[in-house]
């Protein structure tokens, strides 16, 4: 899915990826997106602004097999990463996702539309057509799934644990705004927190009842991004700290 979201999560990637030392130009070639008219490429006359900025061109389009669908994508580029967000679901085909089993190790696929009659795929057809090696988070809750006597704990990949720490660092050091870099401090903080993605089914994110302190270290990030790039009146990390654990409150009710 191309929309909005996919291309948001696609820049917020690059960002990533420049952070560790790509160029922007280098990194954009490594998204393919996928919309309604199949891989976002040059010559579509429908494209958005945000579209155009990872459209692939001649290089790419001149070595191509095939259609410009979801498959021919996947046999095409053989990405290591699969992110669902057209809410279409069922999108995520058994010979889909075979063919990213093949390509890796531990392909990562995530069907994140909701709610669940939205979702790409299923957890338990993802797991059951790579034989248990994919990284699977979904946008909504979906139960454990149980494959060969390995259980399998599925995350839910949802904001909840990312903007209760943001706000919580913005409006404590009474930041100017809220900038990328917040965001990538943010990120980084939830993969800190992640269990080990290395044991059997361990699930890619921390529990949710982690979210509180969690929501804690994330505040702490970013108001030291905040004092980083002089959007606080805060001189150093002991400060924001110390600014954090003074706003946080508990909802105790009578």
């Amino acid at each position: 899915g191309a929309g909005a979201a996919g291309c948001g999560i696609a820049e917020q990637l690059v960002r990533g990826l420049v952070a560790e030392g790509l160029s922007d130009r280098k990194a954009r070639e490594r998204f393919y997106l996928v919309d309604r008219e199949g891989l976002v490429r040059r010559g579509l006359k429908s494209m958005t602004p945000s579209q155009r900025r990872f459209a692939q061109g001649k290089k790419t389009l001149e070595k191509w097999k095939g259609d410009f669908g979801l498959a021919s994508v996947v046999t095409n580029a053989k990405p290591s990463v699969l992110i669902g967000v057209s809410g279409q679901a069922g999108l995520f085909k058994r010979e889909v996702i075979e063919m990213m089993g093949e390509t890796n190790e531990r392909p990562i696929i995530f069907p994140l539309s909701n709610p669940t009659n939205r979702a790409e795929a299923s957890p338990a057809d993802v797991l059951r057509w790579t034989g248990g090696r994919a990284l699977v988070a979904t946008g909504s809750p979906f139960p454990p799934v149980i494959l060969d006597g390995q259980t399998y704990h599925i995350a839910q990949c949802n904001n909840a644990y990312a903007f209760p720490g943001i706000g919580l660092g913005v409006i404590a050091v009474k930041a100017a705004r809220v900038s990328d870099e917040m965001f990538m401090a943010t990120a980084r903080k939830i993969a800190e927190a992640a269990p080990d993605a290395a044991q059997p089914g361990a699930p890619l994110l921390p529990p949710m009842t982690e979210i509180r302190p969690l929501s804690v270290q994330i505040a702490c990030a970013v108001g030291e991004v905040a004092v980083e790039q002089g959007l606080t009146d805060c001189k150093s990390a002991a400060q924001v700290k110390k600014l954090v654990e003074k706003k946080i409150w508990s909802p105790s009710y009578r």
